[in-house]
């Protein structure tokens, strides 16, 4: 009777074992998803930005400018890295229209700018 309680012990040990081990690989597998999946609607929120931009006739070139003006007028010392267009708000008429960028500085570091127009120029936005 030992002998069985033994292998009975044993077989629920693995089990419990494979139980937990499915348990871990399942949770680095969906961490690992998840990730992919905020890389991906990040991509299609920049996309839809600057899409929604083009639509309304806005035009990218000036939009970027103006960006760049921002971010170094409120970051003088750090080198402007990358620029992505991440929102874009259409409020009846022109003056209230909004544009919002992720800015990556050189450091890494992220800034988000908020530029408004003001008799059709952007400029930053006063927030």
């Amino acid at each position: 009777m030992s002998t069985l309680l033994v292998v009975l012990l044993v077989v629920a040990a693995l089990l419990v074992a494979l139980a937990v081990g499915g348990a871990i690989a399942t949770g680095r597998r969906v961490r690992a998803g998840a990730s992919s999946l905020h890389q991906q609607v990040e991509e299609a929120n920049r996309q839809l930005a600057a899409a929604h931009a083009e639509d309304r006739g806005w035009e990218r070139s000036a939009l970027e400018g103006a960006a760049r003006e921002a971010f170094a007028a409120a970051h003088p010392a750090e080198e402007l890295a990358g620029l992505d267009l991440v929102q874009v708000i259409d409020r009846p008429g022109t003056d209230d229209d909004e544009a919002v960028f992720r800015a990556t500085g050189a450091s890494g570091a992220s800034h988000e700018l908020h530029l408004g127009r003001s008799e059709g120029v952007w400029v930053p936005a006063g927030r």
